[in-house]
């Protein structure tokens, strides 16, 4: 199985590494398109595998061929590419917000697409991918852009109309907790804690949380429960989040994120 990325930024690179780490692919048969020549240097000397001139290369080259480019870049590339798609190829899509039936509509009819929304937790091989797939894809191919993209993080399929939902609840979500943990640590630093240790402090109780979440499968509202005692510190902090609206404001923002995905 030969694997290709039409382009290489920081998303691609992650997932490239993730299947490069796992060895369900080789590096001989592996190829990447990108815009920057440095880019393309990256990608011969970081990763170790083949760089292609052109995109149109990279389609000629691969079984599986990642579209890894920003969506609003995406027409131009499909439109330079589909006179080189060839039958039995599978084109798998991290493009927020174009469809299978667009995709398909400009790769041509009976192409085998399947569309993601991986997230930037990739980078640290614990990224969350969700996964839907169009008519001419099998169960063996759905297994197989799964098992790909498992080397990077966990995965999901879904149906399609959940995607959009998936933009908001995981794709952008981690800059929402990254802007949570600033806040958490710039009040650390306003007690006294260097920076460093407030942001390490900040970091593990995020992490260590949400794997008790996956773990226990327990109830979030539960789980706070456990840690707000009887006229204690941490009910006193869940009172001003909830005086201030961070439910709401988590909610809203949210919403606002579907709706830009919709429309792109």
């Amino acid at each position: 199985m030969k694997i290709g990325f039409i382009g290489c930024g920081n998303m691609a690179t992650a997932m490239l590494k993730g299947i490069l780490k796992s060895g369900e692919v080789k590096n001989g048969d592996m190829i990447a398109s990108a815009k920057s020549d440095k880019t393309r240097e990256k990608i011969e000397k970081e990763l170790g595998i083949q760089k292609a001139d052109t995109n149109a290369q990279v389609v000629d080259f691969a079984d599986v061929v990642f579209l890894a480019v920003k969506p609003q870049f995406l027409e131009e590339v499909l439109d330079e590419i589909k006179d080189n798609v060839k039958e039995g190829q599978i084109f798998i899509s991290i493009a927020p917000g174009k469809t299978l039936q667009w995709l398909g509509e400009h790769l041509g009819e009976g192409t085998k697409i399947i569309r993601t929304m991986p997230n930037t937790p990739a980078m640290v091989g614990e990224g969350m991918t969700a996964l839907c797939v169009n008519e001419q894809v099998t169960e063996k191919e759905t297994l197989l852009a799964v098992t790909l993209c498992n080397t990077f993080g966990k995965t999901e399929v879904i149906p399609e109309r959940l995607m959009d939902a998936v933009v908001g609840v995981s794709g952008s979500s981690p800059a929402y907790v990254f802007m949570f943990l600033e806040a958490m640590a710039d009040a650390a630093v306003a007690d006294g804690m260097p920076r460093a240790q407030a942001y390490k402090f900040a970091a593990q109780a995020v992490l260590g949380s949400a794997k008790l979440m996956l773990e226990t499968g327990k109830h979030p509202g539960e789980l706070k429960d456990m840690v707000c005692s009887p006229a204690g510190t941490t009910i006193q902090a869940v009172r001003v989040l909830e005086e201030k609206g961070l439910r709401s404001a988590v909610f809203e923002a949210q919403l606002e994120c579907v709706k830009k995905a919709k429309g792109m």
